[in-house]
């Protein structure tokens, strides 16, 4: 089994490349890249989704149930749920790569998997821009679409470029909060060390409950304190709580800026919390939401 770290193309994420270089400046091969392969199970909706991106969605038969994006993906056969995959679903699949993060599958069914002939590459990813980057480029060197990975990375430096211009215009840092919800019995708070906060601060915002550690069942007085200018969601939570509506309807909701204002925003989950080749996207999209006074140069 292959962990894929990244601290081997940190010189190229410096340049927005994903092209390895001699010490004369020239590109060479990795040696440990792998001939594409044709039937590749990918597990994780951040790792299908740059899969994809890479143009090799042709060579994906089998997914997980959080890879809802791009759409074609959702009609092919389905693993499981991130913490209930079994092995046997995914080698049933006879794939010749399995693609995994390293939190979309228990470690027994990653020892499972590491004991047949099939190579398993598991993914780490965390929370940052310097993350994705290398995520992506080690993913275009393995897989020889080290172009393709350029691209993506000169689409996610020209959305990032963008939100930072129109945060740099701004004139407040709005204090956004995150509620993971699903329905009014299950509504969770994120907080420091989540991706809501690097999200929220790369779109030019604070947390409004800058103390709170990871995910926090939500507080009706906690929530009155910390005042938010605005209440962010995923898409389906938002729904799952009857829409706007159905969120100014809470207890405590009204008493805040955010509540007051109609300030509450639903972003795609995925998008969102997967820091994948559209972590510059979801960022520009963010920051649009909460400064939208402030204005860009057209691209």
């Amino acid at each position: 089994m292959h962990r894929l770290l990244a601290l081997s193309f940190v010189a190229s994420i410096l340049f927005a490349s994903c092209q390895p270089s001699s010490p004369d400046g020239t590109a060479t091969g990795a040696p440990d890249s792998v001939a594409v392969p044709m039937r590749m199970v990918t597990v994780g909706g951040t790792i299908t989704e740059l899969v994809y991106a890479l143009g090799l969605g042709d060579r994906i038969v089998a997914t997980d149930r959080t890879s809802v994006y791009p759409a074609a993906m959702q009609g092919l056969p389905s693993v499981g749920h991130p913490g209930n995959i079994a092995a046997e679903g995914i080698l049933s699949e006879n794939p010749d790569l399995i693609i995994v993060a390293n939190d979309a599958a228990p470690d027994d069914v990653l020892t499972q998997l590491e004991s047949t002939q099939t190579p398993v590459w598991v993914v780490e990813n965390e929370n940052t821009v310097a993350s994705t980057k290398a995520m992506i480029c080690t993913l275009a060197e393995r897989l020889d679409r080290r172009a393709q990975g350029d691209s993506l990375l000169a689409q996610l430096d020209r959305d990032l470029a963008e939100a930072k211009a129109r945060v740099a215009q701004a004139t407040t840092v709005p204090k956004v909060l995150f509620i993971y919800a699903r329905g009014r019995g299950t509504m969770q708070v994120g907080g420091r060390g989540t991706f809501a906060e690097t999200l929220v601060q790369l779109a030019g915002g604070t947390l409004a409950t800058p103390d709170l550690e990871q995910f926090k069942p939500l507080n009706t007085e906690a929530l009155v304190a910390a005042n938010p200018d605005y209440l962010l969601f995923f898409e389906s939570g938002l729904e799952s709580l009857g829409g706007v509506e159905g969120v100014q309807s809470l207890p405590g909701v009204a008493q805040t800026t955010a509540g007051q204002q109609g300030q509450i925003i639903a972003m795609d989950g995925l998008l969102l919390s997967g820091f994948g080749p559209r972590l510059g996207q979801a960022v520009l999209q963010l920051s649009e939401r909460i400064h939208p006074g402030s204005r860009t140069a057209q691209r």
